[in-house]
């Protein structure tokens, strides 16, 4: 069951990536060219992309992966080249429609591009999970007890991403210079990794699991820390 925190920030975040800066976001994910705030924010999602996707195996055939907060796809088709079979869900209508658009035609793998909430039991289970940047805008415990509602249902890895806790980081949120304020999204929320990791190790839903392995990118206006929940020996 998720908390009214986590609903009431998810109605935002739909808010904001379905009416708010969908033009904006859709550059952003596209090769057009940007602003160069935005071009560091582009190259350090695609190098968090690039980072979560080498964390898999490189042959997924057979496989079933969630993508959760898929947002325009880029990452779903990609696994869906390694012969996965992707369930890529976001909050936005507008999003799920720029992915389909977008995606072209996949030799291997499938994807299987839905709107809703990617905590949804009713999703089934997956291989693995990989929740780019979809964790960013929820407080700690959120993020923690959304991990456990996926763990429930996957038998493999979940990889996620969050903003650290770093006086710039921080500084830069609290100033709101990332975007203009006509599209600027729900505040980013910096996450401690020694509290996170306390409280994934306190929680009876993780068991089975611990944070194996973390990588940091730092693209100017993009800083975020990937993590990799797998299952302990």
């Amino acid at each position: 069951m998720t908390s009214p925190s986590y609903a009431a920030r998810r109605s935002q975040l739909t808010t904001y990536f379905d009416r708010t800066a969908v033009e904006a976001w859709a550059r952003l994910t596209s090769d057009v060219p940007v602003s160069k705030i935005r071009a560091t924010v582009r190259a350090g999602r695609d190098a968090m992309r690039a980072n979560l996707l080498s964390w898999l195996p490189a042959d997924l055939t057979g496989k079933r992966l969630l993508d959760a907060g898929c947002g325009t796809g880029a990452l779903s088709l990609e696994a869906a080249r390694r012969g996965a079979e992707v369930v890529a869900i976001d909050v936005s209508p507008t999003l799920i429609g720029l992915a389909r658009e977008r995606v072209g035609t996949i030799r291997t793998g499938s994807i299987d591009f839905r709107v809703g909430d990617m905590l949804d039991p009713g999703l089934g289970r997956f291989d693995h999970v990989v929740a780019m940047d979809s964790l960013i805008h929820y407080a700690t415990p959120d993020i923690v007890r959304a991990l456990a509602a996926l763990a429930t249902r996957t038998d493999g890895a979940i990889l996620f991403t969050v903003a650290p806790r770093t006086p710039l980081l921080t500084l830069m949120h609290m100033a709101g210079r990332v975007f203009p304020r006509g599209d600027r999204a729900p505040a980013i929320v910096p996450v401690g990794e020694g509290d996170l990791r306390r409280r994934v190790s306190a929680e009876p839903a993780l068991a089975a699991f611990g944070i194996t392995r973390t990588h940091r990118v730092n693209s100017g206006f993009y800083l975020s820390r990937a993590l990799e929940l797998g299952r302990l020996p």
